[in-house]
C-alpha cells in the first residue's frame, strides 16, 4: 500500500498564497456584485413604491422616501446577519486581540476557503455602506442647503471660505422690467461674514450613517449669523433706486372695453403692466438675496411689480364687450317707398347705458330716434299740393290725411330688435297709412271736392269714375264745409243721421272729417251752383243718389278726400235730378227710431222737397291736434271759412 506524501512547508505556503489570491479576486468580484445588488435593490424598491403609490392614489412623497431608506437599511442589516451566520457556519472565529483567524479542529482546506469568502462578503456589504458614511463625519450630509446654497459634501471650513469669497466680491444686481439694471454693493449695506459655530453644530448633530436617507429627504437651514449687513442701509438703498423715483414710476392700468369705433364696434384694450414697484416686497426679496449671496434679483420674476387688477382675459370684461358688440352690430333698415333710413351702431352706441356690470338701452334715446323718423316721413297734418281737374294747382293745408308713425309702439319694437341682436328691414308701426310714399301721398285714387265750384271728381287708379255737382255747408248760417285732406273714416249703408231735433235716413253714408261726410240727399232735386250759400247743409256733401251710390261702391276706408277752394270756378247753374222717395226730416220730441230707406231709387217727382233745418244747429268736428313729429301746416287759401270750435261733432252733425 502506497503511503501518502506529506506536503512540505513551502508547498503549504504556496497553497495558502494561492487561496488568498483567489479570495482577493473573489472579494473584488463580490464587491462589484454587491454594488450592483444594492442598485438593484434601490431600483426594485422604487418600482414597488411607484406601484404602491398608484394603488394608494399617490400618497405624500416624504413618507415614501423614508420608507425607501428604511427598507434599504433593513436589507443591508439582513445581509449582514446572513454573512455573519455563514461565517460562523464555516468555522471562522474572530480574535479581536490578536487580529488573526484561527481554524477550529477538524476543519479542512475547504472550510478555510469558505470562511475567507464569507468574511470578504461581510466586509463588502457592511463596509461598503458605512464606509460611504465616513466622509460625512466632518462634512455636511448630501442634500443639505444652508441659506439657499447646496453645501452637501463640504466641510464647515469650505463653506466659510465660499461665503468669505462671495462676500469679498459681492454685489447684488437688480434686473428691472424695462431692461435696466441697478447694483447694490457690499459697501453700501455693510456686508461682512460672521460665523458663530452654527456650521460646526450642524455637522456635529449629523449621523453619517444616515447619508442615504439624507440624500432622499434633504434638509435646509437658514443661519442669519453667517451674513451680517446693515438692514437700515439696505432699506435706504432700496428707496434711493432710480426705479423707485416718482418720475420713473408708471402705474399699472387695467384692461378695459374701448370706446365705440365706427365700422369696428368695441374691443378690449389690453392692460398696461406699468413700472410701479412694491417697496416692501423689493426689500424683502433683496434681504433674501443678500443672505444667500445671490448676485442677481429679477424684480419681475419675483413679483415685485404692482399688477393690473383687470386683465384682457377677464371673463366679465369679455362678456361686456360681446354684449356691446351684439347691440351695435344690429342694422335696421327702414323702408319709406323708394327711400330708406339705416340705423346702425353709429347711432345705437349712443343709447347704450352701462352701470358697473349692468347694461341697458336708453328708452329716451330710442324714442328720440323714432320721433326723428316721424318728423321726416309723417305726412299727416302737412300741406299737400293737388293738380286740380280745372288745371291750376292748389295747396291744401288742413286735414289729417297722410302717413303717421305710431311712435310709442315703434320705439318698443325697436328696443326689442336691438336686444335680439338680429338685423332686419322693416316699415315702422303706423297709426295711420296713406296711399303712397311718393311726392303726393294721396296717390291716384281720391275724391276731389271743389267747394267753390260745388263740383266733385272721383278718380280711381287715375281714371275718372264719378263727376257730380253737390251741395255743401250753409255759409249763411255758419256751416261752411272746411277745406282739407282727410281719410275716409268708414262707410255705412242705410244709416240714420241724427242731430238735435232731427233724424234723417240716408242710403250711403261716407264720413271723412268727424261728423262731416258724403251722402245721398233724397230731399234735394237741385245740386251745384250757389245753393250752399243760403240753403246748404250742416257741413256734409249732399250728393245725387246715383253719384253717392257709385262712390260708395268704389271707395273704402282710408281713401283720401281732398277738399279745397279755387277762386274763379264758381258756377251759377245747377244740376236738376229727380228726387228720391225718402222720409222727410221730422222734428223729434223723443228719441227717433232709425228707419231703412229703399234699396232701389224711387220714381222721380216733379218737385223736390224743401230741405228743412233742425232747430238746433251743430258744427263739424274740428281737427285733432298733431302729436310729436306731426307739424300742422300753416293756413292757406280756403282756410279762412269759419267754424265754431265750441260745437261738438258726431254722426250726422254735418247733414
Amino acid at each position: 500500500m502506497e503511503e501518502k506524501k506529506e506536503m512540505s512547508q513551502d508547498q503549504k505556503d504556496e497553497l495558502i498564497k494561492k487561496e488568498l489570491e483567489e479570495a482577493e479576486i473573489l472579494e473584488k468580484k463580490l464587491a462589484s456584485e454587491r454594488r450592483d445588488e444594492v442598485s438593484r435593490m434601490v431600483a426594485d424598491l422604487e418600482k414597488e413604491n411607484s406601484d404602491r403609490e398608484d394603488q394608494e392614489n399617490k400618497e405624500t412623497e416624504e413618507p415614501d422616501r423614508e420608507k425607501k431608506a428604511e427598507e434599504i437599511l433593513r436589507r443591508v442589516n439582513q445581509k449582514k446577519q446572513e454573512e455573519e451566520e455563514a461565517k460562523r457556519a464555516a468555522g471562522i472565529e474572530e480574535n479581536p486581540a490578536a487580529g488573526s483567524r484561527r481554524r477550529k479542529k477538524g476543519s479542512g482546506k475547504g472550510k478555510k476557503t469558505a470562511a475567507v469568502i464569507a468574511a470578504a462578503a461581510a466586509v463588502i456589504l457592511i463596509g461598503g455602506y458605512f464606509a460611504a458614511g465616513l466622509r460625512y463625519r466632518n462634512a455636511f450630509l448630501p442634500g443639505t442647503v444652508i441659506n439657499g446654497a447646496d453645501v452637501g459634501g463640504k466641510t464647515a471650513e469650505e463653506v466659510k471660505d465660499l461665503i468669505a469669497q462671495g462676500i469679498n466680491t459681492y454685489a447684488l444686481t437688480l434686473l428691472e422690467r424695462d431692461g435696466k439694471t441697478e447694483t447694490i454693493t457690499k459697501e453700501e449695506i455693510g456686508l461682512s461674514a460672521g460665523f458663530d459655530g452654527s456650521l460646526e453644530q450642524i455637522i456635529g448633530s449629523q449621523d453619517p450613517n444616515t447619508w442615504l436617507m439624507a440624500m432622499i429627504r434633504g434638509s435646509e437651514y437658514n443661519i442669519e449669523a453667517m451674513i451680517s449687513y446693515d438692514s437700515a442701509s439696505l432699506a435706504e438703498r432700496i428707496n434711493s433706486l432710480e426705479c423707485m423715483k416718482e418720475e420713473n414710476i408708471v402705474p399699472p392700468q387695467d384692461a378695459y372695453v374701448s370706446e365705440y369705433v365706427s365700422g369696428q364696434g368695441y374691443s378690449i384694450v389690453p392692460e398696461v403692466e406699468g413700472m410701479e414697484l412694491n417697496p416692501d416686497l423689493v426689500l424683502k426679496k433683496a434681504e433674501e438675496a443678500v443672505q444667500s449671496l445671490r448676485t442677481e434679483l429679477s424684480l419681475d420674476e419675483e413679483g415685485c411689480y404692482k399688477e393690473p387688477a383687470v386683465k384682457s382675459d377677464d371673463p366679465q370684461l369679455k362678456e361686456r364687450a360681446d354684449n356691446l358688440n351684439r347691440y351695435v352690430n344690429v342694422t335696421v333698415t327702414y323702408k319709406f317707398g323708394d327711400k330708406q333710413e339705416v340705423l346702425d351702431g353709429d347711432t345705437i352706441h349712443q343709447w347704450l347705458i352701462t352701470d358697473g356690470g349692468n347694461m341697458d338701452i336708453s328708452l329716451e334715446g330710442v324714442k328720440g330716434y323714432v320721433q326723428t323718423l316721424a318728423t321726416k316721413y309723417n305726412t299727416a297734418y302737412r300741406a299737400k299740393t293737388l293738380k286740380t281737374s280745372y288745371g291750376p294747382e292748389v295747396t291744401i293745408t288742413r286735414g289729417n290725411y297722410g302717413w303717421r308713425i305710431d311712435q310709442a309702439a315703434e320705439a318698443e319694437q325697436l328696443i326689442g330688435i336691438i336686444r335680439s341682436g338680429e338685423s332686419q328691414e322693416r316699415e315702422p308701426v303706423y297709426a295711420q297709412t296713406a296711399a303712397s310714399h311718393g311726392p303726393n301721398d294721396y296717390g291716384d285714387t281720391y275724391v276731389e271736392i271743389n267747394l267753390t265750384a260745388q263740383h266733385l271728381y272721383f278718380y280711381k287708379e287715375g281714371k275718372l269714375l264719378v263727376e257730380s255737382d253737390f251741395v255743401s255747408g250753409n255759409v249763411a248760417r255758419g256751416y261752411t264745409t272746411p277745406p282739407g285732406a282727410y281719410p275716409l273714416t268708414y262707410k255705412e249703408r242705410n244709416a240714420t243721421l241724427r242731430g238735435q231735433g232731427y233724424a234723417s235716413p240716408v242710403s250711403y253714408w261716407m264720413p271723412f272729417n268727424g261728423g262731416i261726410g258724403m251722402h245721398d240727399a233724397s230731399w234735394r232735386s237741385s245740386f251745384g251752383g250757389t245753393i250752399y250759400k243760403t240753403n246748404g247743409s250742416h257741413g256734409c256733401i249732399n250728393l245725387p243718389y246715383a253719384a253717392a251710390k257709385t262712390i260708395y261702391e268704389n271707395i273704402s276706408k282710408g281713401m283720401p278726400v281732398l277738399c279745397y277752394n279755387l277762386a274763379g270756378t264758381e258756377q251759377r247753374s245747377t244740376t236738376q235730378t229727380a228726387p228720391q222717395t225718402q222720409p222727410q226730416t221730422q222734428p223729434q220730441t223723443q228719441p227717433a227710431t232709425e228707419t231703412q230707406p229703399a234699396q232701389t231709387p224711387p220714381p222721380a217727382e216733379t218737385q223736390p222737397p224743401v230741405e228743412t233745418q233742425p232747430a238746433v244747429e251743430t258744427q263739424p268736428q274740428t281737427q285733432p291736434a298733431p302729436g310729436p313729429g306731426e307739424t300742422e301746416a300753416p293756413a292757406g287759401p280756403g282756410d279762412q271759412v269759419g267754424q265754431n270750435p265750441d260745437e261738438q261733432a258726431g254722426p250726422g252733425v254735418g247733414l
